[in-house]
């Protein structure tokens, strides 16, 4: 009878405890489980992050292609009624411009007015671009002539030949240089010239567009011209300002022109 007295009063103790408890701990599980779901959203915001999607690049131009292969020459010619055509050369004096002078007058000319010296092609045609045109070893007679006469014919200049190299050390600065490069877009030619150089009485003169450090000094000017994609004909000119020796300050000014033969591929 007494045990069965106590548990009785075991079992109602445990309702009691049960009854009181009871809601407290559905409390604490509650506050608990909002807990790990605050803590998993506010995990979840951390690790997701804010991803920018960049734009796509725009597709980069067309490089404008090198015109590979010989700018043949059309020989320089001079009549009182038309001027000087085809490929020539002229040399303003310090001081001056190259649209209007003065000009140095070379007695040697065959052109009638004696500020044009007049240019025939070498035995290359002409100006060859993507490679070089050095000239013999050694450069000069002994009188001091220019030997060279791939791109030009030694051509008489103040009593002595001169003509045109091109080379990947610069003759007169010593400087590495990019071969000859010109490009062609809607018909208008630019490009790199700096490795022409000039040989006379014994000396180098660069005569190129910029200038072996890539400058252009004084009157030197950007290479510019016109190129018929149809036909292949070209004019093409630049001013090349010299930096030391007998003619310095001095500025070449040049003018060819005639037919681009590309080059055969390998």
């Amino acid at each position: 009878m007494r045990r069965a007295l106590d548990r009785l009063v075991v079992a109602a103790l445990t309702a009691v405890l049960v009854t009181v408890a009871g809601p407290h701990l559905g409390d604490g599980v509650s506050a608990a489980a909002k807990r790990c779901v605050t803590h998993h959203k506010k995990a979840k915001k951390k690790k997701k992050k804010h991803v920018v999607v960049a734009p796509a690049p725009a597709p980069a131009a067309p490089a404008t292609p090198v015109l590979s292969g010989t700018f043949k020459l059309t020989p320089g010619s001079y009549s009182s009624a038309g001027g000087a055509t085809g490929s020539y050369f002229r040399m303003v004096t310090p001081g001056g411009s190259a649209q209007s002078g003065p000009f140095f007058s070379n007695p040697d000319s065959t052109a009638g007015d004696k500020s044009y010296t007049l240019v025939r092609p070498g035995t290359d045609g002409g100006l060859t671009t993507g490679a070089f045109q050095p000239g013999p070893d050694p450069p000069f007679d002994d009188n001091g002539n220019a030997r060279a006469t791939r791109i030009i014919e030694p051509q008489r200049f103040g009593g002595v030949n001169f003509s045109l190299t091109t080379n990947e050390r610069d003759p007169q600065t010593g400087t590495a240089v990019a071969a000859p490069a010109l490009r062609a877009d809607a018909g208008r030619l630019t490009g790199d010239l700096r490795a022409i150089s000039a040989e006379w009485n014994r000396q180098h003169f660069n005569q190129g567009s910029p200038k072996p450090d890539g400058g252009s000094p004084g009157r030197t000017s950007a290479v510019r011209g016109s190129y018929d994609e149809a036909t292949k004909a070209y004019v093409l000119e630049w001013s090349s300002q010299i930096v030391g020796g007998p003619f310095n300050a001095f500025t070449g000014v040049w003018h060819l022109e005639g037919t681009f033969v590309p080059r055969c591929p390998t």
